[in-house]
């Protein structure tokens, strides 16, 4: 697709999701999807080979998320090549956004994206989660297809703040895993996500600690 065809589509999928960006965080979302693609011919940063689907499924998903990401910091795991961190670092400059991913490539990638696109609010850590130690917790930890609820919360619990929240992007409403989530973790709230462009169920699982547990 042209450049017209995709700043048009972006237009028309964010106005149908009801948000409002100026033209500078359009022109780097496109920007990031131009180096998601030339990246990935080297390091498979997606499997989505129909660029035309791009901006559905990389941008206007990442951002369907957009207003339960409360202030504070955000820390993505197992960004791979940078959804949803990446877009919502660009929607919401001020707000602090630590990339997180244990392929070295991958995380190459996104040093160099953060660089290139001017994002001084992204950070990014190679390594596997349960060895990332930093000195403070996150408000927020999202993750995009990372794991099932249980393992996300288990693996990524000493990362969270006392009152931070865990946000899980999913597609059909995951009951069976929701069951499984150990005492530790409990669900605050499951948002079905409307996502233009993008066919099939979309959910977001909002976890917090279960009450008395550090």
């Amino acid at each position: 697709m042209s450049s017209v065809e995709l700043e048009a589509q972006l237009a028309h999928g964010l106005a149908a999701m009801k948000l409002e960006l100026p033209r500078e965080p359009r022109e780097k979302l496109l920007a990031y999807l131009t180096l998601l693609y030339k990246w990935n011919r080297a390091y498979s940063l997606t499997a989505l080979k129909e660029q035309d689907k791009a901006v559905s499924h990389h941008l206007l998903d990442s951002l369907s998320i957009l207003r339960f990401v409360p202030e504070g910091r955000l820390l993505d795991v197992g960004s791979g090549g940078g959804t949803p961190g990446i877009p919502l670092a660009i929607a919401r400059p001020e707000l602090p956004v630590t990339l997180l991913d244990s392929n070295s490539k991958k995380a190459a990638f996104l040093r160099q994206a953060a660089i290139e696109l001017g994002l001084p609010n992204v950070s990014v850590h190679g390594g596997r989660v349960e060895q990332y130690h930093p000195e403070f917790g996150y408000t927020a930890i999202v993750s995009r297809a990372f794991s099932e609820l249980a393992s996300f919360a288990a693996l990524s619990k000493h990362l969270l703040a006392p009152d931070g929240v865990w946000l899980a992007m999913k597609g059909v409403l995951p009951r069976d895993e929701i069951a499984r989530l150990p005492g530790e973790a409990r669900v605050e709230a499951v948002h079905p996500l409307c996502v233009a462009g993008v066919d099939g169920e979309r959910h977001l699982v909002v976890m917090r600690r279960a009450a008395g547990v550090d």
